[in-house]
């Protein structure tokens, strides 16, 4: 094994370094009176969309974006559901729309996919941005967890091109967009899932990991090349009730040439990315 200590790609100096160009851009936006604007729907009160809520609302306050929150009760039926979220995708001062999702059973989002602006689509649910993502056009948004991932890889330079690349897991929310963006800079992607066959030789062979299952610690120290990129995007929490990602943090980090932590990892990023978002529907929305 390599003596050579690991490089923890900490999510909180990516944040910070992003930071300081959004607050710029902010400004610049204000001197035209336009203010950036989030608007969060949440239905109900699932304590995991308050805890990323109120990390977003922080995130915008830094940034100098305005966030409002329009909550809605878990009981609202279909039609009025629409009908509030209506009214926040025509409201000219929104830029940025994010839905908390998944929404209670008895609604249905396919109706909110078809309505939403896409430049107003700030985390990836049209149809339109889905289809931008796949196809390698840039004018729309990709969902914020797998730009987050790239905007961790590029800002401690590592390279995708030629690289071959493992990630785990196959949604539409982390795993099948985060394949194309790095496809886009000329990675070679293998997606697993559940169902490969000898998962731990597969991971063994990547440069770069990307572990995106959202299962507690099943990314175990043999699954991991020498020196290999290890990059972690589960949000888990643990028989101690302590917060840990898809990666076996503590055996894996001995190995891993660059490794991100859960929490102050990819996470960290996400809401920057989700900021970036506004800010680019505001600049766009201003030459409309």
């Amino acid at each position: 094994m390599s003596t050579e200590k690991s490089v923890v790609m900490m999510g909180t100096d990516v944040a910070k370094a992003m930071k300081e160009e959004l607050i710029q851009r902010v400004e610049e936006l204000k001197s035209e009176g336009i203010l950036p604007h989030l608007a969060i729907v949440r239905v109900g009160e699932r304590p995991d969309d308050l805890a990323y809520e109120r990390g977003a609302i922080k995130r915008m306050e830094l940034t100098g974006i305005a966030c409002s929150v329009f909550e809605l009760s878990e009981n609202i039926c279909q039609e009025e559901f629409e009908a509030e979220f209506r009214k926040v995708n025509d409201d000219p001062k929104i830029h940025g729309i994010l839905l908390f999702r998944p929404l209670p059973k008895h609604l249905d989002e396919e109706p909110i996919k078809a309505m939403i602006h896409p430049m107003k689509d700030v985390d990836c649910m049209s149809p339109v941005n889905i289809a931008k993502v796949f196809s390698g056009d840039e004018t729309g948004y990709a969902p914020c967890t797998p730009e987050a991932v790239m905007e961790m890889l590029d800002y401690y330079d590592i390279d995708l091109t030629g690289k071959k690349v493992t990630v785990v897991g196959r949604s539409m929310v982390v795993g099948k967009p985060l394949s194309m963006l790095m496809l886009k800079k000329h990675a070679t992607i293998t997606v697993c899932h559940t169902r490969t066959k000898d998962l731990a030789a597969t991971c063994k062979e990547a440069e770069i990991l990307v572990a995106a299952a959202g299962k507690a610690k099943m990314i175990s120290e043999d699954m991991v090349g020498e020196r290999a990129v290890v990059v972690d995007v589960g949000i888990n929490v643990d028989d101690d009730g302590n917060m840990c990602g898809d990666v076996d943090y503590d055996a894996v980090v001995r190995k891993a040439s660059y490794i991100s932590p859960v929490p102050r990892g990819v996470g960290s990023v996400t809401s920057s990315v989700l900021a970036k978002h506004v800010v680019r529907s505001a600049e766009y929305f201003r030459s409309k």
